[in-house]
């Protein structure tokens, strides 16, 4: 049986992109050899990605055309992928198929062999997933900064028992946290 693991990155005080969509720039104080190093592990573990439509949008316009980081950009372009989305009717990234219903399609694949279906990103989708108890895991990286308002990562009403697998500090101040998701 596959693991779902939701990752993504957050301030301290818990906001996963600023006051408007795909304002990352926070991103880049955890951002160092460490967190380089396992985003390529990242790659190792899983043969799915998962992303929500938002997720999946501004990643399909970034990773085609990336300048930097040729190995990560090499698994996010040849990995089997898949965009949670009722509304849109193609997508065009290199291996990417169309979830109209994630919670189900992703239940089955869970039953399925093979390595861990991630979730990049998405907290939406990952809020959805946990909702659904389809979560096996959570990591989180925590960046060393304040953003003092944004897009809070955990919605109110995601209350779910946690239990630490991990916590790992990384060569920029940043920490990378790993839960199991109780039922």
């Amino acid at each position: 049986m596959r693991k779902l693991i939701g990752w993504n990155l957050m301030s301290l005080d818990g906001y996963f992109e600023g006051e408007t969509p795909w304002d990352l720039a926070f991103h880049m104080a955890a951002w160092g050899e460490d967190m380089r190093n396992y985003a390529l592990s990242l790659g190792e573990e899983t043969d799915f990605i998962v992303f929500g439509r938002k997720t999946y949008e501004g990643m399909a316009a970034y990773w085609p055309e990336a300048t930097e980081e040729p190995e990560i950009k090499a698994y996010m372009n040849t990995k089997p992928k898949g965009v949670a989305s009722r509304t849109l009717s193609e997508a065009t990234w290199n291996n990417t198929r169309i979830l109209k219903d994630a919670v189900s399609e992703l239940t089955a694949m869970k039953a399925q062999e093979g390595k861990a279906i991630f979730i990049f990103g998405s907290a939406e989708l990952q809020q959805e997933m946990l909702e659904a108890g389809l979560m096996d895991e959570l990591r989180v990286c925590v960046a060393p900064v304040l953003l003092g308002r944004g897009n809070p990562l955990f919605k109110p009403g995601s209350e779910k028992p946690l239990s630490l697998i991990e916590a790992r500090p990384v060569d920029t101040g940043a920490v990378i946290l790993r839960y199991s998701v109780g039922r």
